[in-house]
């Protein structure tokens, strides 16, 4: 029987590398990519460069476009190209109107954002779901599976909303083996982690003096290190970092992952790298209730969480 073809939407590199990752398990099908997109007045304020802080475009589409020549994928844009038998996806904050009536296999992406305001009033009001962030996340119920890092993912889609009988625990890949990241070279050991956000960037309220206080308090005179987010403005956050904390040592680049391996504890706000901190046991502090964040903790399968995936997805092809 001739192979399917599957179209695989990206958005930021780490949603990228996931969808990457789950087409190198289904070798004997076509495989497509996207960056992530929209339709209607999204995709017009997306070409204007007005969602450039999004995964819309910006740093995260060039990032994504750039690991698509590098990797020499099929690229069909908007996935106008083919006809798709199936669509893979990490986020469904947006369906585009050409695969709303294609079986969608939905990937969650890490940490979403906390359950704000923004999220009550965009769930009552019925409004588009990308004006609450990540928030919204499974709450399309568009797809035929939501695969999902962990139970306690699971309970917290299901009480949002998501239907129950699609949501999968198969762990997520990216944050299911990360023991890996043990074994590293980075020379520090023993020190508070600050991970900062892009909160502000994305037209977000961000306290940023009182996270920088916030570290220094957790750090009690230990060594601080600050990991800047790779969307924030690192010139910014540099001087506020050198007027607060003189002395802590800041990088704008390099694996978070091995920082988060050889820190002592972690501090941040609601980032991905919580997943991360918690698959490594570490000490946690953000702005979620620690018990919840413990709840969270992403499935440990030895790297299988793509091979997983693929299999769901082969049951729609």
């Amino acid at each position: 029987m001739a192979g399917k073809k599957i179209l695989f939407i990206g958005g930021s590199l780490n949603q990228t590398t996931m969808m990457y990752q789950i087409s190198r398990e289904i070798p004997e099908h076509e495989c497509w990519f996207t960056s992530y997109y929209g339709d209607g007045l999204v995709k017009k304020m997306a070409e204007k460069g007005l969602l450039d802080f999004t995964i819309l475009g910006g740093v995260a589409t060039r990032s994504t476009d750039r690991f698509f020549v590098e990797n020499r994928l099929q690229v069909d844009f908007r996935g106008v190209r083919n006809h798709y038998d199936l669509v893979v996806t990490c986020s469904d904050l947006i369906v585009p109107q050409n695969i709303r009536n294609k079986p969608i296999v939905l990937v969650q992406e890490g940490m979403m954002t906390p359950e704000n305001l923004g999220y009550h009033l965009v769930k009552a009001l019925h409004l588009p779901r990308y004006l609450a962030n990540t928030s919204m996340t499974g709450l399309s119920n568009a797809y035929q599976k939501f695969c999902v890092a962990s139970e306690g993912f699971k309970e917290l889609f299901v009480r949002k909303g998501a239907c129950p009988d699609r949501v999968e625990v198969t762990g997520i890949p990216n944050f299911d083996n990360l023991e890996q990241y043990n074994q590293n070279d980075f020379a520090y050991r023993d020190y508070v982690l600050g991970a900062t956000s892009c909160l502000r960037e994305s037209w977000q309220f961000e306290d940023r003096k009182g996270f920088l206080k916030k570290v220094l308090a957790i750090a009690a005179g230990r060594q601080v290190i600050f990991k800047l987010h790779p969307n924030e403005n690192h010139v910014r956050a540099i001087r506020e970092i050198e007027h607060v904390a003189p002395g802590a040592l800041v990088f704008s680049s390099g694996q978070v992952n091995s920082m988060i391996a050889n820190c002592a504890a972690m501090v941040t706000k609601y980032s991905s790298v919580m997943l991360v901190a918690l698959g490594l046991g570490k000490k946690l502090y953000s702005d979620i209730d620690p018990a919840i964040a413990e709840t969270l903790r992403p499935v440990q399968n030895n790297g299988t969480s793509a091979n997983r995936i693929a299999a769901i997805c082969k049951g729609f092809l």
